[in-house]
């Protein structure tokens, strides 16, 4: 699998409802930095409790 914004091999895929898509280590990198400035992952360590320590 390629990665979704350029012809590298995809170190990364997920899948969400059959479709899959794959990101090189460049791309993923810049992805989660991208989350990480914004407050979506806030959010999403809210919703899945991340911190919890049991």
């Amino acid at each position: 699998m390629n990665c979704h914004y350029c012809d590298r091999e995809a170190a990364y895929a997920a899948e969400k409802e059959g479709i899959r898509v794959g990101l090189c280590e460049n791309h993923f990198r810049e992805r989660l930095e991208e989350l990480a400035e914004s407050d979506d992952l806030a959010a999403l360590r809210e919703r899945i409790d991340i911190d919890r320590t049991e």
